[in-house]
C-alpha cells in the first residue's frame, strides 16, 4: 500500500489505468512469475495505475486464495510507484472477504464490482456498496455495468458515503452519466472520481471526456501500451489529428474485431499480450480461446498500429 490517497493519485491521471490480464501456466493453475512480469512491464511501461484481478483479471475465475496471491504480487511489482486497485465482488458476504483479502495483500484501493446474477433495487444496491466501503480502510470504486445501474439519487447517496471515492461506468447511458455528473456536484462537496470503464474505452473517450470524465481504463494498454499511451497524450495535449488516426487506424478495427466472440474483451487481450511475447496462458471456462483467423488479424492489427506511430514520428 502507497502513503498518498488514492483519490489524490488518480485525479491527474499521468497514463492509462493499466488492467492487466492474470497469467496461467500450462497446467491451468495461476503462474504468479509471469503475472509479476506483465504487471512490472505495464507500470515501466507508464501505466498510472494497476487494477488487478478485475474484468480484464478474470476476477470471476480466481479462487480467494489465487486472488490474494496476485493482489499481493500486483503491489510487489508495482513498488509504490503507482497504486494498486484490487477487484471485488459476488454477494456482500464474499465482496466483503474479497475487499478484506486485498487489504491485507497491499492493495491501495478496491473496485467494488456489481453484485452476482441478481437484479437488485436501489436500496439494496446501496446498502451492498455501503457495507463493501465500511469492511476495510480501502477507498473504494463502485463499478457500475449489467444489473448495477444507479439512478443518479443513488450516486449521490454513494458519494456522501464514507469510503467510496468515484464512480466506474460500463454502461454508456451518456444522459444518465451527464445527469448522475450534475447531481453529485450539485449535491456533494469535494471530489467525486468518474471512469470511463466500457471495452476499450479508447473508442468512447472523446464523448466522456466532453462530460468531464478524464480517467478510463485501458485493456489495449495490456497488449500494446506504446498505441494506448500515444492515445493518451494526444487526447491531453489536444493532438486531435493522432486521436484521429489511431481511432480510424486501430482502435475501431480492434472494437470491432472484438465485437466478433463473446468473451473476446477478455480473450483477444490476452492472445495479444501472448502474440508479444509474454505466455500468460489461456482463459479460464466458461471464456474460451479466439478463433486462430481472428488473432491472425488481431497480430496484423498490431503491426498496423505500430505503423501508424512511425508515421506520426
Amino acid at each position: 500500500m502507497t502513503s498518498a490517497p488514492l483519490a489524490a493519485r488518480l485525479n491527474v491521471p499521468s497514463g492509462p489505468l493499466f488492467f492487466p490480464v492474470t497469467a496461467y501456466g500450462p497446467d491451468g493453475s495461476v503462474d504468479l512469475d509471469a503475472y509479476r512480469t506483465h504487471v512490472r512491464r505495464g507500470v515501466e511501461a507508464g501505466a498510472a495505475a494497476v487494477f488487478a484481478c478485475c474484468g480484464t483479471g478474470e476476477f470471476h475465475a480466481l479462487t480467494p486464495e489465487e486472488f490474494e496471491a496476485c493482489v499481493r504480487v500486483a503491489v510487489e511489482a508495482a513498488e509504490g510507484r503507482v497504486p494498486v486497485v484490487a477487484g471485488a465482488g459476488y454477494g456482500t458476504a464474499l465482496a466483503v472477504r474479497y475487499a478484506r483479502l486485498a487489504e491485507a495483500a497491499g492493495a491501495d484501493g478496491l473496485l467494488a464490482m456489481p453484485p452476482y446474477l441478481v437484479v437488485a433495487g436501489q436500496e439494496g444496491l446501496l446498502r451492498h456498496y455501503r457495507a463493501v466501503a465500511a469492511a476495510t480502510a480501502l477507498p473504494v470504486v463502485v463499478y457500475q455495468r449489467d444489473n448495477a445501474v444507479f439512478t443518479p439519487e443513488t450516486v449521490v447517496e454513494l458519494a456522501r458515503t464514507d469510503g467510496i471515492i468515484g464512480l466506474k461506468d460500463g454502461l454508456g447511458d451518456l444522459d444518465l452519466m451527464q445527469r448522475v455528473i450534475s447531481a453529485v456536484r450539485s449535491e456533494v462537496p469535494g471530489d467525486f472520481l468518474y471512469f470511463n470503464g466500457l471495452p476499450t474505452a479508447e473508442q468512447t473517450q472523446l464523448a466522456y471526456r466532453a462530460l468531464g470524465v478524464t480517467l478510463y481504463s485501458s485493456a489495449v494498454f495490456c497488449f500494446a501500451p506504446e498505441l494506448a499511451l500515444a492515445f493518451h497524450q494526444a487526447l491531453r495535449s489536444g493532438d486531435d489529428a493522432t486521436v484521429r488516426k489511431l481511432l480510424d487506424g486501430f482502435f475501431r478495427p480492434f472494437v470491432e474485431l472484438r465485437a466478433r466472440g463473446r468473451g473476446y474483451a477478455v480473450a483477444l487481450v490476452k492472445a495479444g499480450v501472448r502474440l508479444r511475447g509474454l505466455d500468460v496462458g489461456e482463459v479460464r471456462p466458461p471464456l474460451h480461446e479466439p478463433t486462430e483467423d481472428h488473432v491472425k488479424q488481431l497480430a496484423e492489427l498490431i503491426e498496423r498500429g505500430y505503423a501508424l506511430l512511425e508515421e506520426a514520428k
